[in-house]
């Protein structure tokens, strides 16, 4: 192996009797390197920007004392869309009574197709005044949170400003489960 000599170069070479010099310890103190990474941390940390939550502006309507001052709806401009379970969806323009609940209660999906329901939102949108199209959305207890954000993806895709979200009717219900047999599903 190899040796060092680290003697004073005198010429003596080691042996007993000899005495042997002293040799200091090396320490590096580490406090200035700690102190700095602290500085570099505490940098980055300000000056990253940190990820936004991503969400979803809602804007709603002011409370008024008086229930006749509320926002009312024109029964002709109202589209009602009703999410059903297994990505069904169901909509009918209007009010829905006993004498027209046959003709006009009808279902959709989510599709873009002329039967999906962003060409349904369309077609009502471009026959309705935009100061007076209304979309109500009514969830069923069926229907899964994807559904629900999918609609309310494609009101912002089709800009509605105006829609709302009900809780469904026990008609409403009956009628879901009423063409969901009938359809076979």
């Amino acid at each position: 192996m190899a040796e060092l000599d680290t003697s004073s170069g005198s010429g003596r070479k080691k042996g007993p009797g000899v005495k042997k010099s002293k040799k200091m310890s090396t320490r590096v103190d580490l406090t200035p390197m700690v102190d700095l990474g602290f500085l570099l941390l505490t940098f980055f940390i300000f000056t990253t920007t940190m990820s936004l939550p991503t969400s979803m502006n809602l804007y709603l309507p002011k409370d008024t004392e008086n229930p006749e001052e509320q926002n009312k709806i024109k029964d002709n401009s109202a589209l009602t869309i009703l999410l059903g379970n297994e990505n069904n969806v169901f909509y009918y323009e209007g009010m829905l009574d006993n004498t027209n609940a046959s003709t006009n209660f009808r279902a959709s999906n989510f599709g873009t197709g002329e039967d999906g329901i962003r060409s349904v939102i369309l077609k009502k949108k471009r026959s309705t005044d935009d100061k007076d199209f209304m979309v109500v959305i009514k969830p069923s207890d069926e229907c899964s949170y994807k559904n629900v954000v999918d609609i309310l993806d494609e009101m912002t895709i089709n800009v509605v400003k105006r829609y709302a979200m009900v809780d469904i009717s026990d008609v409403e219900v009956q009628l879901i489960k009423a063409t969901e047999a009938s359809q076979g599903k």
